[in-house]
């Protein structure tokens, strides 16, 4: 089985394609650029530009499955409309691509932490961060409209990038759209198990068409 990943190089998507080849994918890495990721046996980098959607399009036409770690850069002044863009070529291109499959890494911004009220919206939230928040909200309710694709979106844990072991160890509990709590704390995990529990999905495919979460 083939995955185009795209973002590799970041911190979430370094540890699903070090998971990927743990468990003997054969991946096309996505790259603007060559050289930022190795050639080895289970990886083939493949120069595209997320925002340039007929390069994504050849990127996709051999794979079984498309996993999106895209993130334009929380210090990008234009995240918001980086990411929609890159976002949306890449559905796009995964449908022109004839690729059912589509697995993305969302944001916590959008879970629930009370009926009705998602955390971005909550006073506490990080305003430096609200614009790429907004960004994977705004992608998950369009996805909820789309038919086409068999999407499924993670939205790590509140505390994944405050307090997290940086370990794998292939534990982890499940949750939908409210955010799972470790006591009266927030939850937190690893990205190692982050990339467990979404290279699982792929193989079990328990939330086709939804969201869920993750933590320890």
């Amino acid at each position: 089985m083939k995955i185009a990943l795209i973002g590799g190089t970041g911190y979430a998507g370094s540890a699903l394609l070090e998971e990927l080849v743990k468990r003997n994918y054969q991946v096309k890495a996505i790259v603007r650029q060559e050289g930022r990721i190795a050639v080895t046996e289970n990886i083939q980098p493949t120069v595209a530009d997320v925002l340039n959607k007929k390069q994504l399009e050849q990127a996709f036409e051999d794979v079984d499955a498309v996993i999106s770690a895209y993130n334009p850069g929380w210090d990008n002044p234009n995240i918001f409309n980086d990411f929609m863009q890159g976002s949306h070529n890449i559905l796009n291109a995964a449908k022109a691509a004839d690729v059912k499959r589509l697995l993305i890494v969302g944001g916590a911004g959008s879970l629930y932490i009370a009926p009705g009220e998602q955390l971005i919206d909550s006073p506490s939230f990080p305003k430096e961060i609200y614009n790429g928040a907004n960004g994977a909200r705004v992608l998950l309710d369009e996805l909820k409209q789309e038919h086409d694709l068999n999407w499924t979106m993670i939205s790590p844990p509140i505390a994944f990038s405050i307090h997290h072991p940086g370990t794998r160890t292939g534990q982890y509990r499940l949750g939908t759209d409210f955010p799972l709590m470790d006591g009266d704390q927030p939850g937190a995990i690893s990205a190692p198990d982050l990339a467990v529990a979404l290279i699982d999905e792929l193989e079990k495919g328990q939330f086709i068409k939804e969201r869920f979460t993750v933590a320890y």
